[in-house]
């Protein structure tokens, strides 16, 4: 297992965009009020280091494992989702509702099924199911089922995620840790978005949803730099 120094001194410099990136969207901090395609490129821009950061580490490394190309591909729809929800007052909530439930979709796969860690599964179902029950007096329309669906996607993405951390058998990895922390707060970015929508105002609620979701990302893209080693414990079991 590669030790969390040996990450910091390896990786650490690939992300400095990413983090100066970051900065200037919390420093600039546009008003959601006038959307526009600067407001836009400012706000995909930390995504856009992490594409970066994981086409750093060469073609070769992504063509060899495939939970890092997946998780590349999510950063890109995830992109996407940022720039429609950018106009979300225009129409395209929807859209990004749409481009990050893709972009679960391509995490649960990374993640894998293996270990299923049921205990886990029910933990977030619990979870999951509270979060929708106190979402659904507020929802009406496509959003019933729209939600009810996008909730079940990250709760699942989140389940994969934090099925693969086994603290107490030392078959941990600093990745497998960086994927459940992600996930978690990926969730907390998201719940914070619907409730502060459709239920009622959250206060601080932008800097909750950038902060966590942008910690998120970093922290499942760095997931995937030991891809390597944790296909093949996959394939061992």
């Amino acid at each position: 297992m590669v030790s969390p120094v040996t990450v910091v001194k390896s990786e650490g410099p690939k992300l400095v965009p990413f983090f100066k990136a970051t900065c200037v969207y919390f420093v600039l901090w546009l008003p959601t009020s006038s959307p526009s395609w600067f407001s836009a490129l400012i706000k995909c821009l930390p995504i856009f280091c992490l594409w970066v950061f994981l086409l750093a580490h060469g073609f070769s490394f992504l063509g060899a494992h495939s939970s890092a190309r997946k998780i590349l591909a999510g950063l890109i729809f995830s992109a996407l989702g940022d720039a429609f929800l950018i106009w979300q007052e225009q129409g395209y909530f929807v859209h990004g509702l749409l481009m990050f439930a893709i972009t679960h979709i391509l995490y649960s796969s990374a993640f894998g099924m293996k270990p299923v860690n049921m205990r886990a599964g029910l933990v977030i179902t619990a979870v999951s199911s509270l979060s929708y029950m106190l979402l659904y007096p507020y929802l009406s329309g496509p959003f019933t089922y729209l939600v009810a669906v996008y909730i079940a996607l990250i709760g699942f993405m989140g389940w994969r995620a934090i099925a693969g951390l086994q603290l107490t058998n030392d078959l941990w990895t600093w990745t497998k840790l960086s994927a459940c922390l992600g996930a978690v707060l990926f969730m907390v970015s998201d719940l914070t978005i619907a409730v502060n929508k459709f239920c009622f105002p959250v206060p601080h609620s932008r800097a909750i949803i950038m902060a966590t979701y942008y910690a998120a990302q970093m922290l499942i893209a760095l997931s995937a730099v030991e891809c390597q080693d944790v296909e093949v414990a996959r394939k061992r079991t």
